[in-house]
């Protein structure tokens, strides 16, 4: 009897007991703790012919395509849509979701495209075991670059911390990892970014800023401007992630 990671393509379209035409394209993962709220989100965007193979997951057609959408929280739960998939034959992965900041040089309302994640999740390094840093696909992070700066959107691009463990971060650590040059901290990006990466698939990070943890901004410090923000900067995210998702 196989094990999970034994299992081939074939074996994965018994245990779902779907078709090959039934798998995404693309997969959107999105890292956030709110899971009904998203769910319902992109329910509403996909519409009719929605597939739920995990009570945290949809797949649907979006024009015509077969697009995937998980709520996920921190990598293992990222690991398991994105390894399932990408042995399906899912070709495009997309992290969404949030990052606490740690460079004053990112703003509320910017969407920072991740060009590569540190790989400090306890995850990724399953998957890829040599190494530390992991790469967004450079075809992507071009694309993605290209569709702000034609829509006009405020953008950054640079590296986050993937952690985790959300809850022990101090001053302390958050100096440490703003001087690796990090322009955020994050919970699922490398996660994601590996799994595609030991398949050779496709995979890329847009996240928005949540918590300007490195001018002590914390998830609990009331800011009714700031959520007014994020939930702009989420719209944009979700527009750019479709677009990516039919590349």
């Amino acid at each position: 009897m196989k094990l999970y990671g034994e299992l081939t393509k074939n074996d994965w379209l018994k245990a779902f007991n779907i078709e090959e035409k039934d798998v995404p394209k693309s997969f959107i993962i999105h890292g956030a703790w709110e899971h009904e709220k998203h769910l319902t989100t992109w329910k509403n965007k996909i519409g009719n012919d929605i597939w739920a193979p995990h009570w945290n997951t949809i797949i649907g057609n979006i024009n015509h395509q077969r697009i995937g959408f998980a709520n996920v929280f921190g990598g293992p739960s990222a690991a398991v849509i994105c390894h399932q998939f990408a042995s399906l034959g899912t070709g495009i992965f997309i992290q969404t979701g949030y990052f606490g900041g740690l460079s004053y040089n990112v703003q509320f309302g910017d969407i920072l495209i991740v060009t590569a994640a540190e790989m400090a999740d306890g995850v990724s390094n399953w998957y890829l075991p040599d190494q530390q840093i992991v790469q967004s696909d450079r075809e992507l992070i071009e694309a993605a670059i290209n569709f702000c700066e034609g829509r006009g959107l405020s953008y950054v691009t640079g590296t986050v911390f993937t952690t985790g463990a959300i809850m022990v971060e101090t001053d302390e650590l958050i100096q440490k990892w703003a001087e690796r040059g990090h322009i955020g901290v994050d919970m699922e990006t490398a996660t994601t970014l590996a799994v595609a990466r030991k398949f050779n698939r496709k995979a890329i990070g847009l996240l928005n800023l949540s918590d300007h943890i490195i001018k002590g901004d914390t998830f609990y410090t009331p800011n009714n401007k700031r959520n007014e923000i994020k939930e702009k900067t989420d719209e944009k995210l979700r527009e750019l992630a479709l677009y990516l998702s039919r590349l």
